[in-house]
């Protein structure tokens, strides 16, 4: 038992949205429930229908390619994670068809002490093209669309380099949300295995250990949480923290990842991180020091634009965020790797 207190309750907004009121909220840079967003979705007139009706909704159109699933056993209590000694994750992948799996999901879902099982992440589009068709998403129309089904499972806390809108289909799913200044307060796992892709939250936010992870009491104090019901959606912005609990024996939501403002051609951030532990990290502290003003400098701008005294035709790489320029930055970087 600890006396940490519950998650304040996340902004709500009720009804329709359009794209002036999403730009809107995304510059708040917030997170904000979105009640009935998606409640005239076709989708999520199956799911009030019944589990029964939402499988067979699924499986109107036969898939073309086999999905990934994961599945732990029903003493991991839904919780997809680790061992106890971090050496695996306490889950196994498997690949099949949609159809199969949705047909052990209702079988899973009378049993008493089910396995916690998920099909996460495929792209829609070529998955169920009719679904995609039925049920599109008007504020992110050039996003692509995934999907991800499951019972009563959780997700551990975790963050995308991504900003996200996800909409709640079938069931209740339960978000709670940490701000991105809580990296240190949510003790992240290793980089090389881990659940969800990048690194997730060590603490069981359901049961924390404060003796382990002891300054997780400061993020609990900023912690927000919300449940979403069927029709409803999130919007979580670029890095905020989140763990996703699924409530119900049939559980699907559909979400939407952008980077907003990225232009095209930029690398990925996430590669940067690791090119930047490996080359800064172990340093001397004196020598960390001149590369982060380096940093603050040449990357975070901290002085303003650091090629605006170069004439345009010298800038080179300091110039403006082109295709041409990302390429030639590439090209750099492959001449000094090698």
């Amino acid at each position: 038992m600890t006396t940490l207190p519950a998650p304040a309750p996340i902004r709500e907004l009720h009804g329709p949205l359009d794209a002036a009121g999403f730009a809107a909220l995304q510059a708040e840079g917030r997170p904000v429930v979105l009640r009935g967003l998606v409640a005239d979705w076709p989708a999520v007139a199956a799911a009030k229908a019944g589990d029964a009706a939402m499988i067979a909704y699924l499986t109107r159109e036969p898939t073309s390619r086999p999905v990934r699933a994961i599945a732990a056993a029903p003493s991991e209590q839904g919780r997809f994670f680790y061992t106890p000694d971090l050496a695996n994750l306490n889950f196994v992948r498997g690949q099949g068809r949609l159809e199969t799996f949705l047909r052990d999901l209702l079988a899973a879902a009378q049993m008493p002490d089910p396995p916690a099982m998920a099909v996460q992440s495929e792209m829609i589009a070529d998955l169920l093209p009719a679904f995609a068709r039925e049920n599109p998403l008007a504020l992110l129309p050039d996003v692509p669309a995934r999907i991800w089904i499951g019972n009563r499972i959780k997700v551990g806390t975790h963050w995308d380099a991504k900003a996200n809108v996800a909409c709640c289909v079938a069931g209740r799913r339960r978000f709670t949300i940490y701000p991105p200044d809580q990296t240190a307060a949510l003790y992240p796992g290793p980089f090389e295995l881990t659940p969800a892709g990048v690194p997730v939250s060590m603490v069981d936010p359901h049961a924390p250990d404060l003796a382990r992870f002891p300054d997780f009491a400061a993020a609990a104090q900023v912690a927000q949480a919300a449940t979403l019901l069927p029709g409803d959606a999130i919007y979580i912005p670029y890095g905020w923290w989140h763990g996703v609990d699924s409530l119900e024996p049939v559980s699907i939501l559909v979400n939407y990842w952008w980077a907003p403002g990225n232009p095209a051609g930029i690398g990925s951030p996430y590669d940067a991180l690791m090119h930047a532990m490996y080359a800064f990290r172990h340093m001397p502290e004196d020598q960390r020091a001149v590369w982060r003003g380096l940093l603050d400098y040449y990357v975070f701008g901290a002085a303003g634009d650091p090629g605006a005294h170069l004439p345009e035709s010298a800038r080179g790489i300091l110039g403006p965020p082109t295709r041409e320029n990302f390429a030639a930055m590439r090209d750099f970087i492959r001449q000094v790797l090698n």
